[in-house]
């Protein structure tokens, strides 16, 4: 894991500027959740997805992107990952199922900085297992974010998401984490969903992070990578994501993908 020397700190302006970006995402992703139901298709979230950045003069933050570890670029604008597939599934023609759990990764360069951020939504009514995992996700997040301060760790951030996790009997995915972000998608530092609190980096003010529980219903984390470029829960389970870009401040956490 990189130190603190590898990371660039982002001024008061820049991260007013990336929140502006933050914000228009934010909307642009709370306006595709509300699309997911049964029979949609995730091409046409796709398209509707490239449509609404543009719109926003901003530019797709996926679309081409080739990560080190990648063969080939990313073909989409959002990454769209049903039931066990938990990130990176390619938006297809299948129409969403009742009950599916869906999850809706996005991306957008604004004014030179990137923001991401992802939730989980349900086609139609959710099971009970799928609202608990979800729930379960989403306070995870809200955990890791609160603490996000000055002086914590990166190790206090894997540890409360983890401990929430295990606690409500679900998994956190292996080998999936979060990122530092800014001028490039993926910067330093690897943002760990488990970890020892008091380990690793300690957080400063500047520090923006892109903090993403990736949680799976059964009993292992372990994942796998699909033909499809997803990558899926190995036992078959249900997965939930959710994500938000986030600005260590003097005066504790700013959410910077939030209306």
């Amino acid at each position: 894991m990189a130190g603190n020397k590898l990371m660039r700190l982002k001024t008061p302006a820049e991260i007013e500027i990336m929140a502006q970006g933050g914000r228009l995402l934010a909307v642009i992703l709370a306006k595709l959740a509300k699309m997911v139901e049964p029979g949609m298709t995730g091409s046409k979230l796709d398209a509707e997805c490239y449509r609404l950045i543009v719109e926003a003069r901003a530019e797709p933050a996926f679309l081409g992107y080739k990560p080190s570890a990648a063969s080939k670029p990313y073909p989409a604008t959002i990454c769209i990952s049903v039931n066990d597939a938990i990130v990176h599934g390619l938006p297809n023609l299948s129409p969403f199922k009742p009950g599916d759990v869906v999850k809706l990764d996005a991306g957008l360069r604004y004014k030179g900085f990137y923001l991401d951020a992802a939730v989980t939504v349900t086609a139609g009514e959710a099971s009970k297992k799928a609202a608990a995992l979800i729930e379960v996700t989403e306070t995870a997040l809200a955990l890791g974010i609160k603490t996000a301060r000055p002086g914590n760790t990166l190790g206090d951030i894997g540890w409360i998401i983890q401990t929430h996790v295990e606690k409500n009997n679900f998994s956190v995915s292996e080998s999936l984490t979060g990122h530092g972000i800014g001028r490039k998608l993926h910067e330093e530092p690897a943002v760990l969903n488990r970890g020892k609190a008091g380990e690793g980096d300690v957080l400063s003010a500047g520090m923006v992070l892109a903090i993403e529980p990736m949680v799976v219903a059964g009993k292992s984390g372990k994942v796998r990578e699909g033909k499809d470029s997803s990558w899926r829960a190995v036992d078959g389970s249900l997965t939930a994501h959710f994500e938000h870009t986030v600005a260590i401040t003097e005066n504790g956490p700013r959410i910077l993908t939030r209306i």
